[in-house]
């Protein structure tokens, strides 16, 4: 819901209005449905607004309350917005709106920075106080909505996408060593703050940011997933019940909370159709449902159509299925890239952004599988990390890590050359989850940090670029909080995502059940060969790429000569990594580093 950018200055000067209405109008596409813009002293703020609660103009942004003396801009849903309404409004508060907005702006009035404490849903948010001379930044707990934020010569900006803050200028684009190298052995994720772009930066998931108009500034964490023993111990089917009770709960709350109607992206996997046998099995009819297939190739599928036809069929939902034939996946990939906030190498975000093209024709908002797999230890490699030795990044590494060090400095020239920063980073972030055992530890990470970029981002920019917003069940702070608890035992079960498979048995048919785990097809992608090697090879052997003298030749071209052989430890392919990179650099930043 929405895009958001601002500007606070630390020199005594008046806002760039050219920037802030730059950073507005690059953001149009998250927000079709309005535009607004606040300008007072030090401070800037812009929003484009898609309307999903409380459609009126009452709840119109940037939102000002003049008798708080609080200003607003807010991208994103606040799930218990109705609870702290009215918790609020016992504390004597009035609301001139109907909306989660005014609720955000009231929670701060309240409980100050302590305030996202409070909100449970996906958020990234903005207030400037205007008694107290203070901009505050928070972000939701896993990342789920994207705040930007670029330190200028006079101030501080921020937004809802990097474009945005690149399209007001003043940002080093430099690209930025450690990023890179996080890039390249993470399969394209970045741990915040830090982006790709020396001068881009990220506010961390589970934080706020307070600026004041001197440029003081203080980072404070507000939550944090400790995946600590549940006091009491539960048998298995205890956790699974516990799990049914708290998904119940998650789905049907992302259904309520809007005044649009919330369709489902159903691709067939086990995820997603539970997600739509939950909402049967609470009563909602009349469900819409939407799938997307390509066309085939030799050696794979490029739909699941079998499987989500039958639980479209099973639940009698409004069902639409979209084929896109496989020379529109090159022809716009282009246009992916181009809203990707950084680069992302999932070759399935085309597809999220042909989808989202066509189902932003019928709902504005929609409910999506992501995070189940993370959250319920749904991958291979998670079984095969489980019975590794060694310690923690001992048993992580060799099993995720897209290359090695000293493979990395083969693939980036000298200029590039460091210290290898991503094992340090990862040992840290898996011991700051604080779990007693090694894969609930892994999973924590995962959850909070690692697919924050992939595949959360990916699912929000490429629907939001249609102006579609996608509501992730899978990642609330319940269920999640519960399953962190969870011994990892139960959850390895039945390959994988043992307490889903238990509650869907008695919900779906047993093929989509137990059907192997399958990932969003694109098949024209996936086999590089024809065109796509061509595309990528024309990329590579650009002048752009060659003048911005990041990779090394010999390993571009060893590359090139076996396309389809050099695979990372899951199955990613290299060859499209350092295509999709050169591509998104050359796409956004305009020019060599």
């Amino acid at each position: 819901m929405c895009g958001i950018c601002g500007e606070l200055r630390f020199d005594g000067q008046v806002p760039d209005e050219t920037a802030l209405k730059s950073m507005t109008n690059r953001l149009a596409r998250r927000g079709p449905d309005a535009s607004g813009q606040y300008l007072s002293g030090p401070v800037a703020f812009g929003h484009r607004r898609l309307s999903v609660i409380d459609l009126s103009e009452r709840s119109s942004q940037p939102m000002v309350d003049a008798t708080l003396g609080l200003v607003l801009v807010f991208n994103g849903t606040i799930y218990n917005y109705p609870e702290l309404r009215e918790q609020l409004g016992a504390k004597g508060y009035s609301f001139f709106s109907d909306g989660d907005s005014e609720v955000i702006l009231k929670a701060w009035a309240e409980w100050g920075e302590d305030c996202p404490q409070h909100l449970q849903g996906m958020f990234a948010f903005a207030i400037w106080d205007i008694s107290k001379q203070r901009l505050f930044l928070a972000r939701d707990r896993f990342g789920i909505k994207p705040l930007y934020y670029s330190i200028t010569p006079g101030g501080v900006r921020f937004a809802s996408t990097s474009q945005a803050l690149l399209a007001a200028g003043d940002v080093d684009d430099a690209i930025d060593p450690v990023a890179l190298h996080h890039h390249l052995s993470l399969h394209a994720v970045v741990p915040a703050p830090r982006t790709l772009l020396r001068g881009l930066r990220k506010l961390r998931p589970g934080h706020s940011l307070t600026f004041g108009v001197r440029g003081q500034s203080s980072l404070k964490r507000y939550w944090q997933l400790t995946a600590s023993p549940c006091l009491e111990e539960m048998n298995e089917w205890e956790w699974i019940e516990a799990t049914h009770e708290a998904l119940k709960r998650a789905v049907e709350r992302r259904r309520t909370i809007a005044d649009v109607p919330v369709g489902v992206l159903l691709s067939g996997g086990l995820d997603s159709s539970l997600l739509v046998a939950l909402l049967a099995e609470a009563g909602n009819s009349n469900i819409m449902t939407f799938s997307v297939g390509f066309e085939d190739q030799p050696e794979e599928k490029g739909h699941e159509f079998e499987y989500s036809d039958l639980v479209a069929d099973l639940y009698g939902t409004r069902h639409q299925r979209f084929i896109i034939p496989n020379e529109e996946v090159l022809a716009r990939l282009p246009e992916a890239v181009d809203n990707m906030a950084e680069p992302m190498v999932g070759q399935d975000a085309v597809a999220f952004y042909l989808l989202g093209e066509r189902v932003s024709r019928e709902v504005k908002v929609v409910q999506s599988g992501q995070g189940a797999d993370e959250v319920f230890a749904g991958y291979f490699w998670y079984s095969q990390m489980q019975a590794a030795a060694g310690s923690d990044i001992e048993r992580f590494r060799p099993l995720y890590f897209d290359r090695s060090h000293e493979e990395l400095e083969q693939l980036v020239t000298p200029a590039y050359h460091g210290p290898d920063y991503t094992t340090p980073r990862v040992a840290q972030g898996l011991a700051e989850v604080g779990a007693k055992r090694f894969l609930n530890r892994v999973l924590g990470y995962d959850v909070t940090t690692l697919i924050v970029d992939d595949p959360v981002k990916r699912v929000d920019n490429m629907t939001m670029a249609w102006g579609l917003e996608a509501r992730v069940p899978f990642l609330d702070q319940e269920l999640v909080e519960l399953v962190a608890c969870m011994p990892p035992e139960v959850k390895l079960r039945s390959g994988g995502k043992h307490p889903l498979k238990v509650i869907a048995r008695d919900l779906l048919p047993e093929v989509v059940v137990d059907r192997p785990k399958g990932y969003f097809p694109v098949p024209s992608l996936k086999f590089v060969r024809g065109e796509v090697l061509e595309f990528m090879r024309d990329v590579l052997d650009s002048r752009a790429c060659r003048e911005r003298g990041l990779f090394q030749r010999p390993y571009v071209e060893q590359l090139l000569d076996r396309p389809e052989q050099a695979h990372t430890p899951i199955l990613g392919n290299k060859l499209w990594h350092l295509a999709l990179l050169e591509f998104w650099l050359q796409r956004n930043t305009g020019k060599p580093t």
